[in-house]
């Protein structure tokens, strides 16, 4: 019984991080594609990041982490990822939904 614990740990460090991994990808997806979909002169006008700025940046993080890169997720790049998708998701989405008065599929 003392040799099952190790097992079992194994089995659920390996769900927890496939689950974050599914979900960091997600949110880095949604992200780069709201990215790509916006017009280019909307981002100068909210004060940020150029367009190609912000794919870059985005697309670079995605595919850091879809890669696994320094340990997959919980590595420095995998959380830096999740930071800048949700920096866009949460700041500037909202400042380039307001932009078009809050009209738009997104």
């Amino acid at each position: 019984m003392a040799y099952a614990a190790p097992i079992f740990y194994n089995e659920v460090r390996f769900v927890i991080e496939l689950i974050l991994l599914v979900f960091a990808l997600v949110i880095e997806g949604v992200a780069v594609v709201h990215a790509i979909t916006q017009r280019s002169d909307a981002f100068p006008a909210i004060g940020t990041l150029p367009k190609g700025g912000w794919i870059a940046i985005l697309g670079v993080c995605m595919l850091l982490t879809l890669l696994g890169v320094g340990g997959g997720v919980l590595s420095i790049f995998g959380l830096i990822g999740i930071a800048a998708a949700l920096i866009y998701l949460l700041d500037v989405r909202p400042g380039l939904r307001d932009l078009h008065d809050g009209k738009g599929f997104w």
